[in-house]
């Protein structure tokens, strides 16, 4: 399946442009495996390195990614268990901030990405159409399933072209 472009929101059409034209667990599989490979390639120095004044470190960085992802697939699941509950909205620079990230290790961070990321694969592996298809509100504006998981890979690739463009050039 691919994206469903009425269900969404603007905000994050940059996400899923950078996502190829590809089927969605395939999306999901191939942005997660990018992720692993240049989160391990990270040294442990280099997880405070923060490129600029006010900029998360790649700590920061890959705690928000799974943060992210976290919320995203609590709001794929909700949805497709058609909970018609309006899921709220979170402040990214505050969590990042609450994280406690820069007081981890590296290898912690990318053990408990590749423990959210396998959780988010086998959960859009369970999902039929029909449950792709439904759709949501978080916050305040309308999602539907499929859209979420390439939101997810579009998010993911973001964030690794972030990291190699801005931190490890």
């Amino acid at each position: 399946m691919k994206p469903n472009y009425e269900y969404l929101p603007e905000f994050y059409k940059g996400y899923v442009s950078l996502v190829k034209e590809q089927p969605l667990i395939t999306a999901i599989s191939l942005s997660k495996k990018k992720c692993l490979e240049l989160f391990k390639s990270i040294t442990e120095d280099q997880g405070a390195y923060v490129y600029a004044p006010e900029k998360w470190s790649i700590k920061q960085l890959i705690n928000h990614v799974i943060d992210a992802e976290r919320v995203f697939a609590y709001r794929a699941l909700s949805f497709a268990r058609n909970d018609k509950s309006e899921l709220p909205g979170f402040e990214e620079n505050a969590w990042v901030i609450n994280s406690n990230a820069g007081n981890r290790t590296m290898e912690s961070l990318i053990n408990q990405y590749e423990q959210v990321s396998n959780s988010t694969l086998a959960l859009f592996k369970s999902f039929d159409t029909e449950m792709l298809n439904r759709t949501g509100i978080a916050s305040g504006v309308e999602f539907n399933v499929i859209n979420i998981g390439f939101i997810i890979a579009g998010h993911e690739t973001h964030h690794t072209n972030v990291l190699k463009e801005r931190y490890l050039s």
